[in-house]
């Protein structure tokens, strides 16, 4: 995916949904903080992009207006070759203080509307909580790129809800695993 194409998903779901702003919970919020050319491929290789209207009743309606209009096999997907699910704000398991680190996407692509993406490393936490092997390998492209932090990480995974202890507790030990393992340890760049 490009940046290009998150602008794109931002236009169309604020246009669905009479809104201002939505939330980009997914992998591709990557595209708010980097530019194309600086991501590793492993960054950007997903078709979907993750949103979540700003509110939502308890039956997630109107998620389920952006899946069923944008979503995948929807004459949106099929034309653009890329597609928007529809989420709960519920589905990404944050750090405390996410919503403070928010980056806006905004600007002619997206028709002044606004898709707020997670932090990239609030958005690194959200992966390692789901826990599968297309996160786990994301995750580790950033790392290898130089574009989060393993002590970054560690800070917030700390700042993760208390009832994702057990989480929380396998998150560090996978940042501990990467930071010891010979010959796969992340490099930190010089601050």
């Amino acid at each position: 995916m490009r940046r290009a194409e998150l602008e794109h998903a931002i236009r169309a779901a604020t246009e669905i949904l009479a809104a201002d702003r939505v939330f980009v919970i997914g992998s591709q919020a990557i595209l708010g903080s980097f530019g194309d050319d600086e991501l590793p491929a492993e960054a950007t290789m997903s078709i979907e992009v993750d949103i979540a209207p700003m509110h939502d009743d308890d039956a997630g309606a109107l998620a389920t207006r952006i899946d069923a209009l944008l979503g995948e096999w929807s004459q949106f997907h099929e034309t653009h070759g890329f597609y928007v699910q529809g989420v709960g704000r519920e589905t990404a398991v944050l750090p405390t203080g996410w919503k403070d680190r928010l980056v806006a996407v905004a600007g002619p692509g997206t028709n002044g509307r606004t898709g707020l993406c997670l932090d990239p490393h609030d958005l690194c936490i959200a992966k390692l909580v789901a826990a599968r092997q297309k996160d786990f390998r994301f995750v580790g492209a950033l790392l290898a790129s130089q574009l989060v932090l393993l002590d970054m990480l560690a800070e917030r995974a700390a700042l993760l809800p208390a009832a994702a202890t057990r989480t929380r507790t396998s998150i560090e030990q996978w940042i501990t695993t990467n930071t010891l393992s010979a010959g796969h340890a992340w490099p930190q760049p010089d601050i």
